[in-house]
């Protein structure tokens, strides 16, 4: 299966295991995880509560969404403008460039096309109509960041990718030209060619994977885009980790925070936000205009789809000028505007659990999340 994607060899492979994050066979979480980060009393979700627990997973209804193409032929008078196209998937302009986070196109996040985690909520424009990319950036190979039929019809352009050690294999199998893959360690920069806008992969408390026998084959990063006036956070997938103080002294302050917030479950903590880490998070970088991501797009956990954006809408106070924006909303982190709940146009009634047809037998236990 194609999807699956390629292990790491030769000098690759050498270089990920020069890095001070490669331990015995794999990457490793080195860094200490705060006490109670996780809680171990929770029960970790079953496959049977994955394919039929949880109330309001996915909404009754699309959600309200924008097409951004005209706005995007208007510069924006600040120089920074993001717009959100779904889960992590997000357009950033910065000073004259674009650069796109975690394209994922396809309607599942999943290695097959009819079995999954299915998509939801469409992408607001379809991928022939963005504008011309500068840079792709991919933080790390889960399904829902990494989408081979996205890379494989971005593989057909000339753009260049910013990714985590090893998983250039992976945009290799996917048709991408080697010479177009840049691969980071944490705290490296890449500064694209001709261009005044560099990255730099910094720590994320995660794991990664696309297959039965590749854990941790590759690493997973944040990523910091900067040029001379703006610098925008990406946080791909993450826990909290007491890292992100140390990112901003490094590489702060930031213009504008990008954060996980949803997909998230008390057994899960050390690898994913959530809102409520999320707004920690938030002040361990130093604040900032904060997007949340990582939402809206996929059921990836039990609680229910809305529930990361009225958490965050409650906290609003807390977060700083937080950006709610619809999905297609070009917005200036500048010129935030007051967060408004626009999701609650959707008819928010119980959706029923699917039925099913005969017994199956399912594990006690899985190896969730899958991003």
């Amino acid at each position: 299966m194609k999807s699956l994607g390629s292990r790491a060899s030769g000098a690759r492979l050498e270089r990920m295991r020069a890095s001070p994050r490669w331990w015995g066979d794999a990457f490793r979480n080195l860094h200490p995880i705060p006490p109670g980060l996780r809680d171990t009393s929770a029960p970790r979700p079953t496959l049977s509560d994955f394919l039929c627990g949880g109330n309001r997973r996915v909404p009754v209804a699309p959600l309200p969404a924008l097409d951004p193409r005209e706005a995007w032929h208007r510069p924006p008078h600040s120089g920074l403008r993001t717009t959100w196209l779904g889960h992590s998937t997000v357009l950033v302009e910065i000073d004259g460039l674009r650069v796109l986070t975690d394209p994922v196109w396809g309607p599942r996040a999943s290695p097959s096309r009819i079995a999954g985690p299915k998509r939801f909520q469409p992408v607001p424009v379809a991928l022939h109509a963005l504008p011309p990319i500068d840079l792709v950036i991919v933080s790390h190979d889960h399904y829902d960041h990494l989408d081979y039929p996205t890379i494989a019809a971005l593989a057909k352009t000339d753009v260049p990718f910013v990714t985590s050690l090893g998983v250039g294999a992976h945009l290799e199998a996917f048709g991408v030209r080697p010479e177009r893959i840049t691969e980071l360690d944490w705290w490296e920069t890449h500064r694209l060619p001709d261009a005044d806008l560099s990255v730099t992969a910094a720590p994320s408390q995660h794991f990664s994977g696309r297959g039965l026998k590749d854990r941790n084959a590759t690493l997973w990063s944040a990523m910091v885009i900067h040029t001379p006036r703006h610098r925008v956070f990406f946080s791909g997938d993450t826990g909290l980790t007491t890292e992100y103080a140390t990112i901003r002294e490094r590489l702060g302050p930031f213009d504008l925070v990008m954060l996980e917030v949803g997909a998230h479950h008390p057994a899960w903590g050390d690898i994913h936000l959530g809102p409520v880490n999320a707004l920690e998070a938030h002040a361990l970088l130093g604040g900032g205009p904060f997007l949340p991501v990582h939402w809206g797009t996929f059921a990836l956990a039990l609680h229910a789809w809305d529930e990361p954006a009225e958490t965050l809408l409650a906290a609003a106070t807390r977060a700083g000028p937080l950006l709610m924006p619809r999905l297609g909303e070009p917005v200036e982190p500048v010129d935030a505007p007051v967060p408004v709940a626009w999701w609650r146009a959707v008819d928010a009634v119980p959706v029923p659990a699917p039925a099913v047809t005969e017994e199956l037998t399912l594990p006690k236990s899985v190896a969730w999340p899958l991003d």
